[in-house]
């Protein structure tokens, strides 16, 4: 019915076999408890016999007593060889019937005993039919047991066989984020994750083709400007300054090139980082030691790099190559399109999903309604491949965080590029007093 390596098929024996071995220990205690109390009511009762009859006292009225008790009962006195001050109890079967007896002391002095025998048989046929009893009644529960653990575990299993099928028929062209709210609790981490993966595939899919067409047309213009000016060279013998004049004009194209070439490396090489084992480390740091590294570049090109970090520490488990990236680029854009005598502000804030950390400018602001994460988007007049963007939001996905660009609402001119780090791979530290 099932494989050796299925789940359900493992969680079945372990609970038939878990069942069965406390249905049995139980049954047993319970057979052990009725025999060892109906003897011990037997014991009493004899034991009462002797007692009375050893004080020369009547049994006939003795409050416990019937008519049909003593119609099994025998009583004699028997002599030992040796004196023995305990009672003993023994039970012994003579001509299909079973007797348990007394030896109880009568006359010490005459090492006399009283031998108090009463038949159990009916007792016994008694015990015998609550034996059988209990185990049709544990044969009956074990059947209960089986029928209830493959209920079970067709139950807990369902979610795990309704993420197969989901994922199984999911392909580059038909992906759907699991519904996580509709999966028992125990499954919400997984189908996060399972979404987080699918938002990931996504983004690769709806971008590469962007992106092999983008790098294509990217590579084909300078090539078809070398070989143009090239044609027009050698159309007409020319004077060395001429000759040299082309060649600098190719090499120019041929250096704008190589920066489309390393960007494109670039996006190679942030695959690799994603796959590096991520490290606790303090996120307002790697912030701190950022605005130092662009101030002087901020002030180099006569503007300003305003910093505001709060909370005073935060601890997250993640890349660090990739969030500089993030943080790099965004810090590179908003100086690249912020005018002289202007200002920049990098500043980070706890909020309630974790920290959000905000790159804010004072330049022309852009157009919300293009993507700009998509490879070779651009906007302005400044130079630029139109690739940095691009990585920084695949980091931003390997690492879980969410990143946006929006223009101010404040009232002035600029934009607002943001990344938000979830605190579920966080923690913020206490502050220092």
């Amino acid at each position: 019915m099932f494989s050796k390596r299925s789940i359900r098929r493992n969680f079945l024996i372990q609970l038939i076999f878990a069942s069965a071995s406390l249905i049995f220990i139980f049954s047993s205690f319970l057979y052990l408890y009725i025999e060892r109390s109906i003897y011990d009511e037997k014991k009493q009762e004899l034991l009462l016999y002797a007692k009375n009859i050893a004080n020369n006292k009547s049994i006939s009225n003795m409050d416990t007593s019937s008519p049909e008790a003593f119609s099994s009962l025998n009583v004699e006195v028997i002599y030992l060889k040796k004196a023995y001050t305990e009672v003993d109890l023994y039970e012994d079967t003579r001509d299909e019937h079973t007797y348990l007896t007394l030896i109880y002391p009568f006359d010490l002095d005459n090492i006399s005993y009283l031998k108090v025998s009463k038949e159990i048989t009916l007792t016994k046929i008694l015990l015998d039919k609550i034996l059988n009893y209990i185990f049709i009644i544990n044969v009956a529960g074990f059947i209960l047991v089986i029928l209830y653990a493959i209920a079970l575990s067709k139950m807990l299993v369902t979610p795990v066989k309704t993420l197969s099928t989901r994922l199984s028929n999911m392909n580059e062209h038909l992906m759907r984020p699991i519904k996580v709210r509709e999966l028992p609790e125990e499954f919400e981490p997984l189908g996060t994750t399972i979404n987080h993966l699918i938002a990931r595939i996504q983004n690769f899919v709806k971008y590469q083709k962007e992106l092999f067409i983008g790098t294509a047309h990217e590579l084909k213009t300078p090539l078809a400007v070398i070989k143009l000016k090239n044609q027009v060279t050698l159309i007409k013998k020319r004077t060395p300054e001429e000759y040299i004049e082309a060649l600098k004009v190719t090499n120019k194209t041929i250096d704008e090139m190589n920066v489309i070439v390393s960007n494109i490396l670039n996006i190679g090489r942030q695959e690799g980082a994603q796959l590096d084992k991520p490290v606790t480390v303090d996120v307002i740091s790697v912030l701190r030691q950022k605005a130092d590294d662009f101030k002087l570049l901020a002030e180099n090109e006569g503007k300003k790099l305003h910093f505001s970090f709060e909370p005073n520490a935060f601890m997250a488990t993640l890349q660090v190559s990739l969030l500089n990236q993030i943080v790099q680029n965004f810090l590179q854009n908003a100086l690249k399109f912020t005018e002289k005598s202007k200002s920049v502000t990098l500043r980070s804030a706890q909020d309630d999903i974790g920290l959000l950390i905000e790159v804010i400018d004072e330049g022309c602001g852009i157009d919300e309604s293009v993507d700009l994460f998509a490879p070779f988007k651009r906007q302005g007049n400044k130079s630029g491949v139109g690739l940095g963007l691009f990585l920084a939001k695949s980091a931003a996905d390997a690492l879980g965080a969410k990143i946006k660009i929006e223009n101010r609402k404040d009232g002035i001119d600029g934009t607002v590029a943001s990344i938000q780090i979830n605190s579920k791979l966080s923690c913020v530290l206490p502050r220092s007093n």
